[in-house]
């Protein structure tokens, strides 16, 4: 027999081993795969680093509150374009707030490149098993605030790849601070408060600067969703999630297990949620946004949501008993309207502007309209203008009775009337006529020294409508703004120097970068010495028996003033040292005001000018250079003697006084008083300080 044939020992053995070098062969293969793989991942990874580099990224960019601010850096109103947000920066933020937000967002924040490659993979391997893209999610706070940013909230494929390659984005573009810094400004905390600063301020009342760790971690909780982690929406749930985001800081080791426990415990002073106060002073408000778009070119954009800081000229103490006054008065006569400005004459500074009685009713800023006539209170643009003529006095004298004006080459005639056709009938002086509002002395006065001058005083004085060079002219025929009067007696109170009417002092940037700062123009329109001697004259109007006597029990201190009725309007512009002001009552309808509403434009008057000035002591108006006061007989407007029964000092360009005696009282002339106010304004002002001291 054959014996069975065995393969060789080699052959065997190489058949003993095929199986192990297949194994090697495709492990082999598989590892050099792998490696390519890798090698074409990251090559790819660098390539889609290089192209997103150079893609454009939309803009980064934020709307935040623009702040209204008053003189005194006071919160006047604030607007946002809906979004209520202010930027600020890392150093002003807590650090437990920073804490927080990285423990329950992301903790491996600094060490990742926009995209947690592990949590990415957990996210990716469960929702690949699911076929859910709406499952599990592992977004970054960069993901986060790149779909915040530049995506819709949309659970799709697309805006998550959309999402990681903004992340890349802004991981390339800014530094891990800055993202930081953008998340925290950006994020919605409800209620209307975008980013911390809003929400610190909104939740607790305090900037994010002095947030509590207890308060850091209610925010850091209320981030993941508003609506259901709110305080004011779930109290519970919001506690809850306080109490898991002071957890989530322990296990990391940011706080020690007794912080946590202990800020859990602090009691929260949450603030109560309210609905947005209206403005302060909507009406100045509107006028400020009007003169920055319009006249100085601030985008509008910018201004409604660009953050900026536009600091006013405007005084809450005063603009508040503005708007008091005016609804006070205005109370018992319904759809009666008003209009009041306010001036410093020594700065130009706009003080305070009521422009209606109601601004969420009507917004119609009636401070500015020019449909209105002034009546009687244009008159002292009259009388200064007729002082500064040679041989217009405080004592010239004109008949006061009914008269027939001849104008125009005696083709016209003109036929004023005094107020209820009430004449004295004989001849009166300055003081008399502006005490008494006398129409016949005014019309008398325009017709000595020419229209054509008035209108040029009264725009040296700020006063910019139309007017026309008639007679009437003199009676305030022709419409002027309550805002123009205000700026008129401003410049008359300012001693002749026309300070530019000025709302806004300068506006700031986000970044506090100056946009634009206040350089007013000053122009000396008129002689000190005739403005005064004007005010000197005007003071008479609260006198016993002038046109402004029923509000001198009111007035603790030195005012000048004029009244100014018209069959549709009624008003009272005044001064002091400190504040020039003119009050208008009215309707908007050209409706008649009655005799008891056209009374209500002198008490707005007092009243805003003593509350607003109440913690100023009362001043004398100064006296320039170069006026001179004598004692006159007011009968003839000669210089008085010891026996003249009513002696009046008077004021007078040096030069210009009575040179004459009384001759009916046979006696010396009493001495002149250089610079020296008259008798009555002494004691009066003894009498004001006293009052104001007492009030």
């Amino acid at each position: 027999m054959d014996e069975p044939l065995n393969p060789p020992p080699r052959l065997a053995a190489h058949r003993e081993a095929a199986p192990l070098l297949r194994v090697l062969r495709i492990a082999k293969r598989l590892i050099i795969f792998a490696v390519t793989m890798l090698i074409l991942a990251a090559v790819s990874f660098a390539g889609l680093l290089l192209y997103l580099r150079v893609q454009p990224m939309p803009p980064v960019s934020f709307t935040q509150s623009t702040e209204l601010l008053d003189v005194h850096g006071s919160l006047i109103d604030s607007f946002h374009g809906g979004q209520n947000r202010h930027i600020v920066t890392l150093d002003d933020i807590a650090p437990d707030m920073l804490k927080a937000t990285l423990a329950i967002e992301d903790k491996r924040f600094y060490r990742h490149f926009g995209i947690d490659p592990r949590g990415l993979g957990r996210a990716i391997w469960t929702n690949l098993r699911t076929l859910d893209p709406n499952g599990q999610g592992a977004s970054t706070l960069t993901q986060q605030l790149a779909r915040n940013l530049f995506l819709t909230h949309e659970k799709t494929w697309t805006r998550k790849i959309k999402e990681a390659m903004y992340a890349l984005q802004l991981e390339m573009a800014y530094t891990k601070d800055e993202i930081l810094a953008m998340y925290l400004n950006q994020i919605y905390f409800g209620h209307g408060a975008y980013g911390i600063e809003a929400a610190s301020e909104l939740y607790f009342g305090k900037s994010a600067s002095e947030l509590s760790l207890s308060e850091a971690s209610m925010l850091a909780g209320v981030m993941k969703s508003w609506k259901y982690y709110s305080p004011h929406m779930d109290y519970e749930r919001s506690r809850a999630r306080q109490k898991l985001v002071l957890t989530t800081m322990a296990e990391q080791g940011v706080i020690t297990d007794a912080q946590a426990t202990a800020a859990y415990a602090v009691p929260l002073n949450l603030q109560p949620l309210t609905e947005k106060e209206s403005s302060k002073a909507p009406y100045f408000r509107d006028y400020v946004r009007s003169v920055a778009v319009g006249e100085l070119g601030i985008d509008e954009r910018l201004y409604d949501s660009g953050g900026l800081r536009i600091f006013t000229t405007l005084d809450l103490h005063a603009q508040a008993n503005a708007e008091a006054a005016v609804a006070k008065y205005l109370e018992p006569h319904e759809e009666l309207q008003a209009a009041l400005v306010s001036i410093d004459p020594r700065t130009g500074h706009i003080q305070a502007m009521v422009g209606g009685r109601n601004y969420e009713e009507n917004q119609y800023n009636r401070a500015f309209a020019t449909t209105r006539q002034p009546g009687s209170s244009f008159k002292p643009i009259l009388y200064l203008t007729a002082l500064q003529q040679e041989g217009f006095t405080a004592v010239t004298r004109f008949m006061s009775e009914p008269t027939v004006f001849t104008y125009d080459e005696g083709r016209k005639t003109y036929s004023p009337k005094n107020y209820n056709n009430k004449y004295p009938n004989k001849l009166v002086d300055l003081r008399y006529a502006i005490s008494k509002s006398d129409n016949i002395y005014a019309v008398n006065t325009i017709m000595q020294v020419g229209p054509d001058k008035v209108i040029d005083t009264a725009r040296s004085l700020g006063i910019t409508s139309e007017m026309e060079p008639l007679p009437s002219l003199a009676l305030g025929t022709y419409p002027v703004s309550p805002y123009e009067m205000a700026s008129a007696f401003a410049t008359i109170a300012g001693g002749g120097v026309r300070r530019e009417p000025t709302a806004i002092l300068r506006i700031e940037d986000m970044y506090g970068r100056v946009l634009y700062e206040a350089k007013p123009r000053e122009e000396q329109v008129v002689a000190p010495q005739y403005t005064y001697i004007l005010t000197h004259l005007m003071q008479s109007v609260f006198d016993d028996g002038g046109t402004g006597r029923r509000v001198s029990d009111l007035l603790k201190r030195p005012v000048a003033g004029k009244t100014g009725t018209t069959n549709t309007d009624a008003w009272m512009v005044g001064f002091t040292p400190e504040l020039a002001t003119a009050v208008w009552i009215g309707y908007d309808k050209g409706r008649s005001v009655s005799t008891i509403e056209a009374h209500t434009a002198s008490p707005i008057f007092a009243e805003f000018t003593e509350k607003t000035l109440s913690a100023v002591p009362p001043k004398l108006f100064e006296v320039p250079e170069g006026v001179t006061t004598v004692y006159i007989d007011p009968a003839t407007g000669l210089l008085a003697t010891a026996d003249c029964p009513n002696p009046r000092l008077e004021s007078f360009i040096a030069g210009t006084e009575p040179t004459e005696a009384c001759a009916g009282h046979g006696a010396e002339p009493l001495p002149a008083q250089e610079g020296a106010p008259h008798q009555d304004q002494e004691r009066n002002w003894w009498d004001d300080l006293k009052r104001w001291w007492n009030s």
